[in-house]
Order: C-alpha cells, then structure tokens, then sequence
C-alpha cells in the first residue's frame, strides 16, 4: 500500500515509521525545509513541497496513493489537503488529524475526510475506557460510514457472561472484531464464550449503540 502523509512533524514521523515497519510504501511530504529530516526515516520518500497546492500534489503523484493522511499542525490545511485528495486524485482513503477540537464538527465528508483522529477525543476516550466497565465508550467515528468503534469491558454479573458468542442476538450493523483478554487479542469465533473482563470491541452503527449497550450491560449497577 503507498501512503502519502502531510506533515513531517513528530506525528507525521512516528506514522511513517510504523507503517514502514509494516511493509507499506511511504512518501512525507513538508514544506518547511528544516522538517525535511531524511535520517529521521531513511526508509521513507521525502519531498519539500506545500502539500495545499495541485501542482505539489501533482509532483508527489497523489493518484498513485491508497491512503492520503494530513497530519500538519494547522487544521485548515488539513482540511484543504483533504479535500484535494479525494477530489481531484479519488484517493480511496483519507484520514485528517484534527488538533483544535472546536473545528471537529468540519472534518467529515464534505471535505472528502473518511476518517478524523482528534487527539484530546482518544485521549479521553481511552482514558474512559481505562475506568469503565460495563459502559460502552466510543473510541473512534468512520465518518464516511457513520459507524463507531466502540469498546466494553463486560462487568461480573452480566447477563452474557457464559453465553456462546454465536447464540447472542446482537443488534443490526454491529460486528464483534477482537476480544482482549488477559493481555492477548482473540479473533471471535461463534463457540467462544464471553467471560468477565473481556474487552470488547465491535464496529457498530452509531444510531444502534444504545441497543448493544443495553444487551451487553443489562443488570449491571454503577
């Protein structure tokens, strides 16, 4: 897969670096010189440009991408970057950083963003998710499709503690990907049972969750 990620900074290094190690091709784009650090990831193409402007885009040959991620530090240009991607090159996949929560609400669709990762929203997220049980925390929105991921941890006591995976009646649109359990990731199969403890995650629609929140903590007291 090649990946062009905008935004050479700490953020856009560290992505880089990990989708290296996991055998994608990756091209940073920047336009400040003194972030163009070649040694910083050898592995990566790196090109001094402004990833805003067509012509730049045009140079980094964007067409040629799976995945477009903006990960500067100024959201307009994410959101530029982002609409650029999908619009004139049909990248398939766009993820935008958002580092001002008050400008979430602008990071969807319509500026061709299929996915937005708010750094104080996972934050609080997975600090929710460290001290819930028994309450489905919302970790990620795909705002293309308008599907959560979402997690719980099942409380003792629960209903569903004991039941076979394949005899639960979940809601409509939602799907079990990975329970965690006692530090290892267990893909479901419908002869698993659910224990106590399990981390549950499951990418659902957003206008069921209250449904699968219900079925999975039913009985259980805060």
């Amino acid at each position: 897969m090649r990946v062009a990620i905008a935004g050479a900074g700490a953020v856009g290094r560290s992505v880089a670096a990990e989708l290296l190690d996991n055998g994608h091709e990756v091209l940073l784009i920047d336009k400040n010189p003194r972030s163009i650090a070649v040694d910083s990831v050898p592995r990566a193409e790196w090109l001094l440009a402004d990833a805003c402007e067509i012509t730049s885009l045009d140079e980094a040959s964007l067409e040629r991408c799976n995945v477009v991620i903006a990960a500067t530090g100024d959201d307009k240009a994410n959101l530029v970057i982002s609409l650029l991607a999908k619009t004139e090159y049909g990248v398939p996949r766009v993820v935008a950083r958002i580092n001002h929560p008050n400008n979430e609400w602008l990071f969807n669709e319509s500026w061709g963003v299929d996915v937005a990762v708010s750094t104080p929203r996972i934050m609080s997220a997975l600090v929710e998710e460290a001290v819930s049980v028994g309450d489905l925390v919302r970790l990620m929105t795909f705002r293309q499709s308008e599907a959560s991921l979402v997690e719980l941890t099942m409380p003792e006591g629960a209903p569903l503690v004991g039941q076979r995976i394949g005899d639960i009646e979940w809601p409509a649109d939602t799907a079990l990907v990975a329970i965690l359990r006692d530090g290892r990731v267990i893909v479901p199969a419908k002869d698993d049972p659910l224990e106590t403890g399990d981390e549950l995650l499951f990418v659902t629609s957003e206008d069921v969750e209250d449904d699968l929140a219900a079925l999975l903590a039913a009985g259980h007291q805060h």
